[in-house]
């Protein structure tokens, strides 16, 4: 099968009732397994610590959906010595049957699927139809590294030399740390987690202590798919305890990471300082946010463009590194745009994340919750409120979308990633002016430009700086294999998830050559 032949997996529609009454019923099972308590797994081996991290429903905090045993700096050492000591075992398995592992996790992931919608809902706040698109990715993420992996095992012949047969094989690094963030708590922390694994490397995963517990159940698929339980470990802890360990440990081979601008560079520093024992420079393969934009051209369509920058701006809260937080508009069309987004923000449903009638849920903790209320307090200051600006109402950690205008290039909400329901407007002169506002900023992930000119356009395509840029559609929504993922500058090392070379960010190439006597 050719990479291009590749199909998604398709995303269920929960208006039709044979697929929301499936959903119904994952919910009030996984309501079931609430206050469950999860040990830590090392090798085969379970430990308790008694330091239990509780993981809470944003909807409704005083739900409890699990608990779960921290790990000290002990154990952290040991599961790194379990990997490495692993290792050469599992990197000898042919490719063949790893690729067949991570079949059986995907037709698992897939049987599974409303299973995983339902703890996305209660522990990340993920609206249904979001919960749909993450677990749908987590299963195209297994999916196509699989194509991936076999590709790399029968790589393109090299130019051969008279007398000599040579070859180029790809092998695996080592001991990976894999950080995945809590907004795709199992599309990324799969994607990450598979990519190095299937290609022979085993793992130390540290999941965000926002959202545990689909990632212990991510350990189940992994175990019933028969991946060896010393291949890989499930880590909950603090990053001060075993955070920096994992990093810095001589042993480790590479970080993966998904996360904030501020810890991605802390890695990245940390990684490149080498230790006593270390015998390599440590790989960091970093995605770490962004400041997107998306430009209204004085050309565009006007509802198409309010309508994906809605979409862009407050899909899953706002809560996306893809998320749409700054709407550069032509000022020919910026009041008319201003009062079309403002009905559209003003119709959005906002409530429990278990309700399917609600498009946006709560933001995923108390902390961020406060975070992005206060950058809200600083935006009124800056511009002028449109819709939202308030803590809205139930026991949740809900925030109205809102839209602050006349936002300037020097402002705060204008260059500071927020990672909330705050979309920031700017009015622009004409198109160069637009796209130079896009470029004023220390990020570059995803992008995104309304027009109906050609020249604009092709303009954009050229120099409009990021490392996702849409024309004429909305700035979230990647999708494997369609959408190679991974920005520019800040927003990290560009190794784009989901695209045909991102397993070689997980391996090293060998270049052989022998004498034919």
């Amino acid at each position: 099968m050719r990479l291009c032949e590749f199909k998604n997996e398709p995303y269920a529609d929960f208006s039709k009732p044979e697929n929301a009454q499936p959903m119904r019923a994952a919910l009030a099972a996984v309501r079931a397994e609430f206050g469950k308590t999860y040990d830590l797994r090392i090798g085969g081996g379970q430990y308790q610590t008694g330091d239990l991290l509780t993981s809470v429903n944003p909807s409704n905090p005083a739900e409890v959906i699990g608990l779960h045993h921290k790990a000290t700096s002990e154990l952290a050492n040991q599961a790194i010595a379990v990997a490495d000591a692993y290792f050469p075992t599992w990197a000898a398995v042919p490719m063949a049957e790893r690729v067949a592992l991570l079949r059986k996790a995907t037709e698992i992931l897939k049987r599974r699927k409303q299973e995983f919608n339902a703890w996305l809902v209660y522990e990340s706040g993920k609206s249904w139809a979001e919960a749909e698109a993450d677990v749908s990715e987590a299963i195209d993420f297994c999916d196509y590294y699989a194509l991936l992996a076999e590709r790399l095992a029968s790589p393109e012949a090299l130019v051969q030399l008279p007398g000599e047969h040579g070859e180029l094989r790809y092998l695996p690094l080592g001991v990976g740390i894999i950080i995945p963030p809590w907004n795709f708590p199992l599309a990324i922390l799969a994607g990450m987690t598979v990519a190095a694994l299937v290609v022979g490397n085993t793992v130390v995963v540290k999941p965000s202590s926002d959202t545990p517990t689909i990632a212990a159940k991510f350990a189940e698929v992994l175990a019933e798919a028969g991946f060896p339980e010393h291949c890989y470990t499930m880590m909950v802890g603090s990053g001060a305890e075993v955070g920096d360990l994992l990093v810095t440990h001589p042993r480790t081979r590479f970080i993966c990471f998904t996360g904030s601008r501020e810890v991605g560079l802390r890695i990245n520093e940390l990684a490149a300082k080498t230790v006593k024992g270390q015998i390599w420079i440590k790989r960091v393969i970093a995605e770490m946010g962004g400041k997107d934009s998306i430009i209204v051209d004085e050309e565009a369509d006007l509802e198409a463009a309010a309508q994906g920058v809605v979409w862009s701006a407050f899909g899953y809260q706002g809560q996306k590194c893809s998320a749409c937080s700054r709407a550069i508009v032509s000022e020919k069309l910026y009041d008319a745009f201003l009062e079309k987004v403002k009905t559209k923000v003003e119709a959005l449903t906002l409530g429990q994340a278990d309700d399917p009638a609600n498009y946006m849920g709560p933001v995923i903790s108390e902390r961020s919750m406060k975070t992005i209320l206060n950058y809200i307090e600083i935006g009124k200051q800056e511009g002028r409120l449109i819709t939202g600006g308030q803590r809205a109402a139930g026991d949740g950690y809900y925030i109205a979308p809102t839209v602050i205008a006349d936002i300037t290039a020097d402002s705060r909400i204008f260059q500071e990633e927020i990672f909330g329901p705050v979309l920031a407007v700017t009015k622009a002169r004409d198109f160069e002016h637009a796209l130079a506002l896009a470029n004023d900023s220390e990020y570059g992930l995803t992008g995104a430009m309304y027009s109906r000119n050609p020249e604009k356009i092709r303009a954009a395509k050229d120099r409009f700086f990021v490392g996702n840029l849409y024309i004429n559609r909305k700035c979230t929504g990647a999708m494997v294999g369609a959408h190679p993922f991974g920005g520019f500058n800040m927003s990290g090392t560009d190794s784009k998830a989901g695209g045909p070379d991102y397993l070689l960010w997980f391996v090293q190439a060998k270049s052989i050559a022998e004498r034919q006597l």
